[in-house]
């Protein structure tokens, strides 16, 4: 009886090599193409989170005839930002950080956070501010007015295009959130 001996076939180190360098690669493509898809579900979050705070802005509006504000009536003024209300610090300690009115009111259960949430005048966060009437030669009889915008956006550079931007003769906040928005009383 004839035994066949066959030499077993095996990989040689530089195709192992070239597998595991293959490989690397495409998972590095489907790492930055997550990445992306992170930074947009993101964005998109940031827009909703600004249609439900318009939606509890106007519905506060409705009950007072006026908007929330000034920030130092309801304890978040943060001197440092001008007295903007962000949505990543809680000046207070009272657990509401961010146009607060709207929580007391049942509006809310809790208003957004940016999703990232860092830093305090800048970087990802949101921003609210009810301006005097006139302020930055707007029409004084319109009355006061918000501004409620996102500072930055990770997919657009400068004004995302769903912005409706929001703007005074004198005060373009288009020029200084990726998202602006903002309302007269009357």
């Amino acid at each position: 009886m004839e035994i066949l001996k066959t030499k077993g076939k095996s990989f040689t180190l530089i195709e192992l090599l070239v597998a595991i360098a293959v490989i690397g690669m495409l998972s590095s493509i489907v790492l930055v193409s997550l990445k992306g898809a992170r930074a947009k579900t993101r964005d998109a979050r940031r827009l909703s989170d600004m249609r439900q705070i318009l939606t509890a802005l106007q519905l506060y509006y409705d009950k007072y005839e006026r908007y929330p504000g000034p920030t130092s009536a309801y304890g978040e003024c943060e001197g440092g930002c001008g007295c903007w209300d962000t949505s990543t610090v809680d000046n207070d300690g009272d657990g509401k950080p961010f146009i607060e009115p709207l929580v007391d009111e049942g509006l809310m259960s809790s208003v957004p956070r940016d999703p990232i949430g860092t830093g305090t005048c800048g970087g990802y966060t949101y921003r609210y501010y009810r301006y005097p009437a006139g302020s930055y030669g707007c029409d004084p009889s319109r009355g006061a007015y918000f501004v409620l915008g996102i500072v930055d956006m990770e997919t657009s550079n400068g004004p995302h295009p769903q912005s409706p931007g929001w703007s005074c003769p004198n005060r373009n906040w288009q020029n200084e959130m990726e998202w602006v928005v903002g309302g007269f009383e009357y």
